[in-house]
């Protein structure tokens, strides 16, 4: 059996497979972001593993004496996070996440200071990514960088109180703005255009390799044997796709996680800065992958339940029931809560609802938001199309993949069809144990297949064409915001 640990940003969740790839057992621990001042987003490592404990010890029970025949660990995680260690292993703050946007000033920085950014690394440089954040440390916090010796991403921070090594992966590491994607090795100019170097960086290798042996401490703790392999694992978004099985070029699906994430394989590193498209290296060896990103997906409906004090089921049922009229005359809402990536890389931009009356009600807001997030991903569909990419399908993972109405929606707004899966909700973590059993010796072709498809849903044209007129409206809100920012408001 296999074991897949999956850091996301509001939960850590943890799985076991067997060797015919059936899920067994599931578990999961909640975590909390802290937001010190706007635009801040942060968590303290250790809460990562105390969580770790609590998913485990909740985990285990589940499999009784068969826990033990567990023969590797995978592990995936929340991207560009900077945990930073001094010479004593020491943690010296919080970890800066991915969804923080306090370094935009740097992200200008580093653009000057390495011309050859885009075509090494591949993207622009945005305040979510690692680089920008030790940029911002050293500005802000110059006493504390001196003392920097060691940079982990978070995954690999769960790595080191694993097997007591600092080793990354390459998708994972194509997201720090250090990695020289084409070649899948850090690049030392880059690094130095941060005043770090390769000395400070874990080890390098690939996501289905073997990276590190479970210490005797941990193993005792867990009740599992000592030694086990630790795969390298992948980026969270690399690991859902080993979990669905995208991993050859044609493959993509779309995330409804805190994030939401359109994610294409290719079969070479096509860097596409311009319209902010992602290009990283996928946890599979000689694949890369393509992906917008909008920092804002299912965390806006867990934002507008808590605003409603409604929950989730009852939201999207009341949704569900509203006739179409009433959908398509409602309000516009702009889900950019924690800023913009793909494609308009802007930290600044604000959500906001547009066309509020006396007769809004939480459905109404509640379809909005669904609408809202299904805009944001035709927004990176249309960036990946710029960018020369074509899909013919995608499948649809994360918490919002349990929603058949917002799937739905989503086809019809794309004009694609949508596909989910057995076990797609599982996403990083399913991946993460599928790596685990690829570094333990696996066949790829067995291990990778995708799993049994849930449902489809098909665009349906007319409704389509009738969403296309509000998405052309959704883009035009956005523009105004910009111009009344621009204007001093």
């Amino acid at each position: 059996m296999y074991l897949g640990i999956d850091l996301g940003t509001s939960e850590i969740k943890t799985l076991v497979i067997d060797d015919a790839g059936d899920i067994l057992a599931v578990s999961g621990a909640r975590l909390s972001v802290q937001r010190p001042q706007p635009h801040y987003a942060e968590q303290d490592p250790q809460n990562w593993w105390l969580a770790l404990e609590q998913a485990i010890a909740e985990l285990r029970p589940q499999l009784g004496q068969r826990w033990r025949q567990i023969r590797a660990i995978g592990l995936s995680g929340q991207m560009h996070g900077a945990v930073l260690m001094d010479s004593t292993d020491k943690v010296l703050r919080p970890c800066i996440l991915w969804n923080d946007t306090r370094s935009a000033a740097e992200c200008e920085e580093l653009t000057a200071r390495a011309p050859e950014l885009h075509s090494v690394a591949g993207n622009l440089a945005m305040p979510g990514f690692t680089a920008p954040k030790l940029l911002w440390v050293a500005r802000h916090e110059p006493e504390l960088f001196s003392r920097v010796k060691s940079v982990l991403l978070p995954k690999d921070y769960l790595r080191w109180q694993l097997c007591g090594e600092k080793i990354s992966e390459m998708s994972d590491a194509a997201g720090t703005l250090w990695l020289d994607v084409a070649k899948r090795d850090w690049s030392d100019n880059l690094l130095a255009a941060c005043g770090l170097n390769r000395d400070q960086m874990p080890r390098l290798t690939e996501g289905a390799q073997p990276a590190g042996r479970l210490l005797a401490a941990v193993a005792q703790r867990w009740g599992l044997q000592e030694g086990i392999t630790i795969a390298g694992g992948g980026g969270d978004n690399a690991a859902s796709a080993v979990g669905l099985g995208a991993v050859d070029p044609g493959d993509a699906f779309i995330s409804l996680g805190t994030s939401g994430v359109l994610f294409a394989v290719n079969d070479r590193f096509r860097p596409a800065p311009a319209s902010a498209v992602h290009a990283f290296c996928h946890a599979l060896p000689d694949r890369w992958h393509q992906m917008s990103v909008m920092l804002t997906a299912a965390s806006s409906l867990r934002w507008l339940c808590e605003l409603l004090n409604v929950t989730e089921t009852v939201l999207l049922a009341d949704v569900a029931a509203m006739d179409e009229t009433e959908q398509l005359s409602g309000p516009l809402f702009l889900p950019y809560l924690s800023g913009e990536r793909t494609p308009h890389n802007d930290p600044q931009a604000t959500g906001a609802f547009y066309r509020l009356t006396h007769a809004t009600g939480h459905a109404a807001l509640g379809y909005s938001v669904l609408e809202g997030v299904a805009f944001g991903i035709a927004d990176g569909l249309k960036a990946l199309q710029d960018a020369g990419t074509a899909l013919e399908s995608c499948s649809l993972t994360g918490g919002g993949a349990r929603s058949a109405f917002w799937a739905q929606l989503i086809a019809d707004t794309l004009d694609l069809p949508i596909v989910t899966h057995q076990g797609g909700e599982a996403g990083g973590a399913l991946g993460a144990a599928r790596l685990g059993w690829l570094a333990d010796g696996g066949d790829p072709a067995e291990v990778c297949r995708k799993p049994a498809v849930l449902r489809r849903y098909l665009p349906d044209a007319r409704r389509h064409h009738l969403l296309q007129r509000r998405l052309d409206h959704f883009r035009l809100l956005y523009q105004q915001q910009r111009d009344a920012r621009a204007a001093g408001f």
